[in-house]
């Protein structure tokens, strides 16, 4: 079921913090979130889980001056997650235990159908282009620059390449970003253009699902 719709929905999951990651470890080994490499920041949570809340260490709910507010407002840009790691995750599993009364709302795009439905000059053109991607190029897209060398050192450019092929079904899928920086083999304007270009593409409707959330929703993709 995850290789056809890429995008699962399990209602009325009643999750321990312990057995939401035994449910993930099935799939592979955990990643550990980005969190870890600030050092001076105290987790909420174990460190095999992103911590998606506007709510900090001591429990209570983050300034709007916030340094991880700051930071997360990075996640409004359209994004696929730890693309910027030398080894992207395979999947993502996000669990309901708050939800807001209004919006929140969360969307998932289709990489898969839109590259079928690419001219098949644009298939010809991207087929073997590498992009860089990086933490760093998401939160500076949003005015977010405050990073530890310690950060820095930590989290490196990647390369990934534009196209990918599944290997459990064997199809192909543009691999998008907002963590892109850079197109190897084309200048910084040729590269942003292309990427822009690819991004609206790909965001369009009607490749699109948007997921409302309920309480004790688990979505894997």
């Amino acid at each position: 079921a995850f290789w056809k719709y890429s995008v699962l929905i399990f209602p009325e999951q009643h999750l321990t913090v312990d057995q939401h990651l035994a449910f993930a470890k099935y799939f592979g080994p955990h990643e550990t979130t980005i969190a870890v490499y600030r050092g001076d920041e105290k987790l909420r949570l174990p460190a095999q889980i992103a911590d998606v809340s506007n709510i900090a260490s001591d429990e209570t709910i983050w300034g709007r001056e916030s340094r991880v507010r700051m930071h997360q407002l990075g996640n409004r840009l359209w994004h696929t997650d730890s693309s910027f790691k030398r080894l992207p995750a395979l999947a993502s599993m996000l669990y309901a235990r708050s939800i807001a009364p209004i919006g929140g709302h969360t969307e998932f795009a289709d990489q898969r159908a839109a590259y079928d439905a690419l001219p098949e000059a644009t298939k010809r053109r991207i087929a073997s282009l590498v992009a860089e991607h990086s933490i760093f190029n998401s939160r500076a897209r949003m005015g977010f620059t405050d990073f530890s060398e310690s950060e820095r050192r930590s989290m490196p450019p990647v390369p990934q390449v534009l196209v990918r092929t599944i290997p459990q079904n064997g199809r192909r899928s543009l691999y998008l970003a907002s963590h892109i920086g850079r197109i190897f083999g084309l200048s910084e304007a040729e590269g942003k253009s292309l990427f822009d270009e690819l991004l609206a593409h790909t965001t369009q409707r009607q490749f699109v699902y948007t997921h409302r959330w309920r309480l004790h929703d688990l979505v894997m993709w």
